[in-house]
């Protein structure tokens, strides 16, 4: 039987809290709107904001208002004024990382395309997409599914939110992706929905939102980035390149992932999200680079640095992820916050797909 609608696209039951900061917040939502006290948050200063658990689930909280909301949540908690002066102070904890984290891009003379090629090239980040490949076992498979659901159930939302801050050539080329994003208007082709049955086939919770709390800080960080760009005009540019890096770097790890299924044993079911993304975006990153943010910084020069940080910052959070993924296995450790549950038998898929022959496998290298 097929899970309720509301389970299944939202909102999501409320996370536990992880810390004072995300107690008062989690407290706060179980009743009707109201003042939270004027210093909570005030000299917020974590050791390391982008895997401080409290820090980066407050903004989770926050931000997921600006989505589906919270399941009992009023929803006017999603502009109430101290919970988004709240807010802001943690992004601004949040984005002072971010830039630490990655400095100062610069655009070099061949302009902001061969700037995200550069970065591209530069990213020498551990290869979780390899380890997926060639030999993590199925409770690892199954935990690596786990916190990219947090994102993949609603695969493309937060980098719409630039479509209504841009016009011209960049606002064409992102709805362009966009549509392959959202399946062109068909339930069974959009890509949260593809998701959806691979984590069905792997005995997995398909509810939106259903992980969270047992994705760990760097995880929640990943999504908190897009939304942080997502969520503010001023950050339209670093958004773009955010979305840029993701598909210039997706076409061949996606190929992997679904290689890694299959050898696990799955069907084309469990890996149409994977083979998907591996012509889509293959397509997708020139039109991100060069249409998208080269059409933004032609319209825009200033932007170009944005565009560059942006890149940056989404690349170097997942090569923490990728490393906290990595490092806990390595110790024979689960990479959750909690281990993923048991696994269980496949089910139907809850979207009947066409039959589709995967891609042949890649050459190992």
């Amino acid at each position: 039987m097929s899970e309720p609608a509301d389970r299944r696209y939202g909102p999501a039951t409320l996370p536990r809290e992880r810390g004072p900061l995300s107690a008062a917040v989690v407290e706060a939502l179980r009743h009707p709107p109201h003042d939270l006290p004027a210093d909570l948050g005030v000299g917020l200063d974590p050791a390391d904001p982008i895997t401080d658990e409290d820090l980066q689930l407050t903004l989770f909280l926050c931000y997921e208002l600006h989505y589906r909301g919270w399941l009992g949540v009023d929803e006017s908690w999603e502009w109430q004024p101290t919970l988004l002066a709240l807010r802001a102070r943690c992004e601004r904890v949040f984005e002072a990382a971010l830039r630490r984290l990655v400095g100062a891009p610069l655009v070099p003379a061949a302009g902001v395309a061969a700037g995200l090629a550069e970065l591209v090239a530069a990213d020498d980040g551990p290869s979780l997409a390899a380890t997926l490949q060639r030999r993590a076992d199925l409770t690892q498979f199954r935990e690596f599914v786990v916190h990219r659901s947090v994102y993949h159930l609603r695969e493309a939302d937060p980098h719409s939110w630039a479509l209504p801050r841009l016009g011209g050539p960049a606002k064409a080329a992102l709805v362009e992706i966009q549509t392959d994003e959202y399946g062109n208007g068909r339930l069974d082709r959009m890509h949260a929905e593809l998701f959806r049955c691979t984590l069905d086939r792997l005995g997995l919770d398909t509810a939106y939102g259903a992980h969270v709390d047992v994705a760990p800080a760097v995880t929640l960080a990943t999504n908190n980035v897009m939304s942080l760009f997502g969520l503010h005009r001023r950050l339209r540019g670093a958004l773009l390149g955010h979305l840029a890096a993701f598909e210039m770097t997706s076409s061949l790890p996606n190929r992997r992932y679904g290689n890694g299924l299959r050898r696990l044993g799955f069907d084309e079911v469990a890996t149409r999200f994977y083979d998907e993304h591996v012509e889509a975006d293959a397509v997708h990153e020139q039109i991100a680079a060069h249409d998208m943010c080269g059409g933004l910084v032609r319209v825009e020069p200033a932007l170009a640095e944005d565009v560059l940080f942006g890149a940056a910052a989404g690349l170097a959070v997942d090569r923490l992820f990728a490393a906290h993924l990595l490092d806990r296995w390595a110790a024979g450790r689960s990479s959750l916050r909690t281990p993923a549950p048991p696994a269980l038998p496949p089910r139907v898929s809850l979207v009947a797909l066409p039959a589709v022959a995967p891609p042949a496998p890649p050459a190992l290298v």
